[in-house]
């Protein structure tokens, strides 16, 4: 939010009483006339305050100043896309691979997206929600066509705080923002722009993941299986992959993300993974 503007303010000073004696009372004549001089100013100073304290073109006439909550539509910054989503996104360690992740609460029950690959045969499971409380964890839906899985923890915060989800009209150019721990470092906040819709890539082993929202908000290996959010607060993708022709495995630039509709509908039946 901005300060309105404020009208000019005139300050007196009074005579010290220890000065010269005061002039001769004015006449009557001379008194109305300072009267009506004074009460012209008044309006003059009216007039100008009105004008500083409206806003759009110079004249100001009549319009008046817009505040950040004035339309639903205005897009949220990045850090009040974080404040949204923060209390949503989950750490992710397994063991005995010592591997970390990302995830993110999907409902009130308190069930968690995250990429497959995170989880994928790990003996065990442990969340840690943005509130400190720390749980083990099964994997109670998988869809490794598309490399998401759906966790359930045993034991959940005293607030649960599922994220928003969205994602319809996602167009090329949009701005987005990713959320994850990358190597650890937890609730790393990025942000870039849908660079590609419907991509196809490689998949290790063979075959290949489609359908996937290419984006340029930088990710690493941690940050898989955390939420890409527009500018609404609305997770519309789960982060599981990035393009790297070398060996270290880094971000140059490119990541994608399985759309949230996809990802969410992995989880909709709910079956363990066999």
């Amino acid at each position: 939010m901005t300060d309105a503007l404020r009208a000019p303010v005139i300050e007196v000073t009074q005579v010290d009483a220890g000065g010269p004696p005061p002039p001769p009372a004015p006449s009557r004549r001379r008194r109305v006339l300072l009267v009506a001089a004074a009460v012209a100013l008044l309006l003059a100073t009216a007039v100008v305050a009105y004008r500083w304290g409206s806003a759009g073109s110079p004249e100001g006439a009549g319009t008046a100043r817009p505040s950040a909550s004035a339309s639903a539509d205005q897009p949220l910054t990045v850090a009040q896309v974080y404040e949204t989503l923060a209390p949503s996104v989950v750490t992710i360690t397994t063991e005995p691979r010592g591997s970390s992740g990302t995830g993110v609460i999907v409902n009130a029950d308190g069930l968690i997206l995250t990429a497959l690959h995170v989880v994928d045969g790990a003996g065990s499971i442990e969340v840690t929600f943005a509130d400190g409380t720390r749980s083990a964890a099964t994997v109670v839906a998988a869809a490794p066509a598309i490399d998401i899985a759906m966790l359930a923890a045993s034991t959940l915060p005293g607030i649960v705080v599922p994220a928003v989800l969205g994602g319809a009209g996602l167009a090329v150019g949009d701005d987005v923002v990713a959320i994850g721990n990358p190597f650890g470092l937890s609730a790393s906040t990025t942000a870039g722009v849908v660079s590609g819709l419907e991509r196809t890539i490689a998949r290790p082993g063979g075959g290949s993941f489609s359908g996937l929202i290419q984006f340029d908000a930088a990710v690493n290996p941690g940050s898989s299986g955390g939420p890409l959010v527009n500018t609404r607060g609305e997770t519309v993708g789960i982060v599981v992959a990035l393009a790297n022709p070398t060996e270290a495995g880094t971000f140059i630039g490119i990541g994608f993300a399985v759309p949230i509709g996809a990802a969410a509908a992995a989880g909709g039946d709910r079956q363990p993974q066999r």
